[in-house]
């Protein structure tokens, strides 16, 4: 079943303001988020992040600064899922 990825507009503003090669990282893991869904154990330091909601996290990038994404499980009856923050791991909302 195909995955319907969106971002917030928080997180759309922070997709635009990485620099190139980190944007491409990222486009690469919303096509994979799309196609095989939210758990990307493939990718570094994957992990479910604590909370009520169902949220994951990875490494798009290690080094200084490393960059993550994370994302969050809206609906699993219809696939559905949301990106809500793309930046640095010091920015990170967990």
């Amino acid at each position: 079943m195909v995955w319907t990825v969106k971002a917030t507009s928080k997180a759309q503003k922070q997709i635009q303001r990485l620099p190139e090669s980190i944007r491409l990282i990222y486009v690469v893991l919303a096509k994979e988020l799309e196609a095989l869904g939210p758990y990307r154990t493939n990718w570094s330091h994957y992990g479910k992040l604590r909370g009520g909601k169902i949220s994951f996290h990875c490494h798009l990038m290690s080094g200084r600064p490393t960059y993550v994404a994370c994302w969050q499980v809206l609906d699993k009856n219809i696939y559905l899922l949301e990106v809500y923050y793309v930046g640095t791991h010091e920015g990170a909302p967990y």
